[in-house]
């Protein structure tokens, strides 16, 4: 297969089926759409009220959409939602990845607001699609609105030794063996125990099937965000591996310009119901707010 991230033509079916699964047990309608842009084709969730204001939610990264928009659904009833696929991570959209480095993912946003006639609008997105708002406020400030990140890339990195001893080596563990005790530490880790089991099994089999994508988003400069003014809220866990929320609630008063909220969770990097609702909440507050 040509520029593919899967393993095989068998575990991107895989994948893809957990994809569908998801979407059926959402109790909302769901609209898709195939979007042309210069980086590939881009696969496009849309859910809620038509006439309500816009919300781009942005997947974390080497999971799938539908996982990241399960955390986002009490929105789903006031915003109209528009999710893609990120271009080289699991789902529809095309495989071939794109820089997390530069402004191409600025880019690839700015069109994908083009195609629906959006000029600005608020943006969400944790982890991984954090780390991506952050590229479209470095480059294109004047198409946010407002902003939520959520356990966010891009701000500052948890310890390396850390993640090599808890993620990577049971990871490698995992790869060599399928040894389900390597993938339960590593979900406990992410998600401090508290992991959906459905999610447990998607993550197992991304772990087997798609070649992960290892860079992080680019960790942001202040001078990149000297022009971005949209009201910011930042949500973090305390244990978050990859993200913890001290490290990244004193670079994010450094270089956010305009940092109007931060809030601390007792969470790991995956939060749990009960956290969600308070999450969600937190927004609902902020956009009514802000937006």
């Amino acid at each position: 297969m040509k520029h593919t991230i899967y393993t095989s033509d068998k575990g991107r079916l895989v994948i893809l089926k957990h994809y569908e699964q998801y979407l059926k047990s959402f109790d909302f309608a769901i609209e898709r759409v195939m979007v042309e842009t210069t980086f590939g084709k881009t696969h496009v969730l849309m859910a809620g009220p038509k006439e309500g204001k816009p919300l781009l939610i942005f997947q974390g990264g080497n999971c799938i959409n539908p996982m990241t928009l399960a955390w986002f659904k009490p929105l789903v009833k006031k915003y109209r939602i528009y999710a893609p696929d990120t271009i080289g991570h699991p789902g529809y959209s095309t495989q071939t990845r794109i820089s997390a480095k530069d402004q191409s993912f600025a880019q690839w946003i700015a069109q994908l607001m083009d195609f629906f006639h959006i000029q600005k609008c608020a943006v969400l997105g944790p982890s991984f699609g954090a780390g991506i708002i952050l590229r479209l406020a470095a480059y294109l400030p004047e198409r946010i609105d407002c902003a939520v990140l959520v356990s966010p890339g891009g701000i500052k990195l948890g310890s390396k030794i850390e993640m090599l001893q808890k993620i990577f080596m049971p990871l490698l563990q995992f790869k060599k063996t399928s040894s389900i005790k390597y993938l339960k530490q590593i979900t406990d880790c992410m998600s401090a125990g508290n992991m959906k089991e459905s999610d447990h099994e998607i993550i197992g089999d991304i772990f087997r099937f798609v070649k992960l994508e290892q860079g992080m988003p680019k960790l942001t400069t202040r001078d990149e965000l000297a022009n971005f003014s949209a009201p910011t809220l930042i949500i973090a866990g305390e244990e978050d591996i990859f993200f913890p929320e001290n490290k990244v609630k004193k670079r994010a008063e450094q270089i956010v310009p305009n940092l109007t909220a931060f809030y601390s969770l007792n969470m790991g990097h995956f939060p749990f119901e009960n956290q969600l609702q308070t999450i969600n909440h937190t927004i609902q507050n902020f956009f009514e707010k802000y937006y």
